[in-house]
């Protein structure tokens, strides 16, 4: 099961993602459909075809944002979690070999699209992070065994 947190942030992008959705981008369409519609056969009518199949992955969407958003929790930055990893914060780590990672833990609502410096909450490097401090080394179950990673910072950002 999917945690039901979110940072502010990333509530109010998921926000503004339906309100795109229903207030521009659905007219927008709904109004392409109408007018394809109104020059009769639709069965060769390709802006009808796509407007349409469009038009029902909006709703979809905009379905499940209103679903999802009334039952996530916000999670704002509180000055008890600074110097440990909490949910919201950036953290950089490092392995043996040298190899470095920078990322922020997150709700899993937050990690898809274009930012791939998120991970989930949910994830086994996030949990296995948790409570951590910086200089402390945590181990992580991968498919291929345990790996050994080393906290080189903590930030909280947004606070």
């Amino acid at each position: 099961m999917k945690t039901k947190l979110i940072t502010r942030a990333g509530y109010q992008r998921l926000t503004q993602e339906h309100d795109h959705l229903w207030f521009e981008k659905r007219p927008e369409v709904t109004k392409i459909v109408s007018w394809a519609a109104s020059l009769g056969d639709r069965s060769e009518n390709a802006d009808y075809t796509f407007n349409k199949r469009l038009l029902r992955q909006i709703d979809r969407r905009v379905r499940y944002l209103r679903k999802l958003l009334p039952d996530l929790k916000i999670v704002d930055y509180s000055p008890e979690q600074e110097g440990k990893v909490f949910f919201g914060a950036w953290v950089e780590i490092e392995n043996d070999e040298g190899k470095v990672k920078r990322f922020r833990i997150v709700g899993p609502e937050e990690i898809y699209g274009d930012n791939k410096e998120y991970i989930s909450i949910d994830s086994p490097m996030a949990r296995a992070l948790l409570g951590k401090q910086v200089d402390d080394d945590f181990q992580v179950k991968t498919p291929e065994g345990y790996k050994e990673w080393y906290v080189n910072s903590i930030e909280y950002v947004n606070k």
